[in-house]
């Protein structure tokens, strides 16, 4: 049985069809995998971004900016075949950022894109209620401030008012009548009497002498 020469071209046609489908996944360019901050996300704090190939790249180069451009990258990236690192700024505002990057895949094809993510940043703590419950009628310490404004100042204790009347200096006599701090009244006449007998006695002796 002879080929007919329509068939021996639709044969080597068909061949070669076949000979060029291996290839068809090699022209593939290399692309971006995943990444972290994933895109559109919202992270609480964030201390490096992660970008993930499909094959390993080289000459990597990663921005993380803030919504005004300010650039928050620290240093420069790092490459581990498909994976690149890059460390950030520590303290980082929250806001939207985005991470441009640029890679050299393994064919030699220049990969680049942008990741827009939130930063949302740790909530703030709750405020705790005290550990010491105040209860009805307890009493509450003062602060030095209450102490130094509530303290009452003593008033001064009121003199004993005087009377107008001047306190007589010299003791007030016995209700008997008699000078409790003076001289006897006998003492009086003793010396009464004997000054009149000694008067007496001068009397006499003087008519004595007289002619």
């Amino acid at each position: 049985m002879k080929t007919s020469p329509f068939a021996a071209a639709l044969t080597l046609l068909a061949a070669l069809v076949l000979s060029t489908v291996p290839a068809a996944p090699a022209l593939a360019h290399d692309t971006l995998k995943s990444s972290d901050p994933a895109k559109g996300k919202k992270v609480e704090d964030l201390e490096r971004v992660k970008l993930t190939f499909t094959a390993s790249v080289r000459f990597p180069k990663v921005v993380v900016r803030s919504a005004d451009g300010t650039p928050y990258q620290d240093g420069r990236p790092a490459s581990d075949g498909p994976v690149v690192t890059q460390e950030v700024k520590p303290d980082l505002p929250p806001g939207e950022y985005v991470i441009a990057y640029r890679v050299v895949s393994s064919d030699g094809h220049p990969i680049e894109g942008e990741i827009p993510f939130t930063l949302t940043g740790s909530p703030a703590p709750s405020a705790t209620p005290s550990a010491v419950s105040q209860t009805p009628g307890a009493s509450r310490s003062a602060s030095p401030d209450e102490n130094a404004a509530g303290a009452a100042t003593p008033e001064p204790t009121p003199e004993p008012e005087v009377s107008g009347s001047p306190v007589p200096l010299t003791p007030a006599p016995a209700a008997d009548g008699k000078d409790s701090g003076g001289v006897p009244g006998w003492a009086w006449i003793v010396v009464g009497g004997l000054g009149g007998v000694g008067i007496g006695m001068f009397l006499s002796m003087r008519n004595k002498k007289q002619p």
